[in-house]
């Protein structure tokens, strides 16, 4: 987050023939498709059997987003840390979603890491093109954080923009890994992050050096402006998780956190102590507690109705 610098789904069709010769076979037999005869039951496990499961112990796990994933600031100052990484690191405070999924000692061999401190939803179709070429069994997507934190708001990545890059990768590797299953984090709380640091003269003095701006510039100001600048941003990340959330949505081997990562009560003892914005190892531990919870389940998380659930 460091800010200076469709496998296509089966086709519907497909689904859509089965369940009309279900239909059909019913009609004919005197029977609606809902009732519990052999074609029913024949007809609902073939249907059954088009919807992929949700793999609870993938192999195989390649990272792709920002700063974050990175573990940027997480072990020295103005240094990426991809050991302590949330998503592959092998830091053993960590605990990293691949040493927990794979063991500490096949992780190494069985995980990627492709993400990039500065990246945005724009770098994130070249980052899932390098990611296919292993084949993973697992994608974790976090990217967006740097989209919101700009120089300005009025800078800030359009939706609309934010929308057709994430739609675009994942296509792409729909198309180049179709069996990939996709984890998605939700973009963090920025104003949560404003809030937690805003009363540390060391942390004022550090985001005065130019991290995010849009959101951390005059943080000690509660004017009207400063006030409403921080909303807007807050509302650019909530209006991001819905993107998230609606096209992963679509795709039948993709899962969105929720708004996990979101909705998560940070306090400062996650955050950097060397630029109390990027998670520090604390942090970082609890990214991957997350994902962990969420990878390894065999239901997918509640998802929120809209945005409006994420306010």
């Amino acid at each position: 987050m460091r800010t200076t610098g469709p496998r296509r789904r089966a086709p519907r069709a497909l689904a859509g023939a089965g369940t009309a010769a279900v239909v059909l076979v019913g009609a004919l037999g005197g029977c609606s498709a809902e009732d519990s005869g052999p074609g029913g039951e024949r007809g609902a496990q073939a249907a059954a059997r088009l919807v992929p499961r949700w793999n609870t112990a993938p192999s195989s796990i390649a990272a792709v987003g920002d700063s974050i994933t990175r573990g940027f600031d997480a072990c020295s100052v103005l240094a990426d840390c991809p050991e302590a990484s949330w998503a592959t690191g092998n830091d053993p405070e960590v605990q990293s979603l691949a040493s927990r999924l794979l063991g500490a000692a096949q992780a190494p061999a069985a995980s990627w890491n492709y993400a990039v401190t500065g990246a945005r939803m724009a770098d994130l179709p070249g980052q899932l093109t390098a990611a296919a070429q292993h084949r993973p069994d697992l994608v974790t997507v976090m990217v967006g954080s740097n989209d919101a934190c700009r120089p300005t708001a009025s800078s800030m990545t359009p939706v609309a923009d934010f929308r057709a890059g994430f739609e675009q990768a994942m296509a792409g590797l729909r198309t180049a890994s179709p069996k990939s299953q996709v984890y998605v984090s939700s973009v963090p709380d920025l104003q949560r992050l404003w809030a937690q640091g805003k009363d540390s003269p060391v942390g004022r003095q550090i985001w005065k050096l130019g991290i995010c701006q849009s959101m951390l510039a005059d943080a000690e100001s509660v004017s009207a402006g400063a006030t409403a600048r921080r909303e807007q941003v807050r509302a650019r990340v909530v209006a991001y998780n819905e993107v998230l959330r609606e096209v992963c949505a679509k795709d039948r081997l993709c899962r969105y956190d929720g708004g996990a990562v979101f909705q998560y009560p940070f306090t400062t003892e996650q955050l950097s102590r060397w630029d109390w914005f990027h998670p520090g190892k604390n942090g970082q531990a609890r990214l991957a507690e997350l994902a962990h919870r969420q990878v390894t389940s065999a239901t997918p998380p509640p998802q929120p109705a809209g945005p409006e659930s994420e306010r």
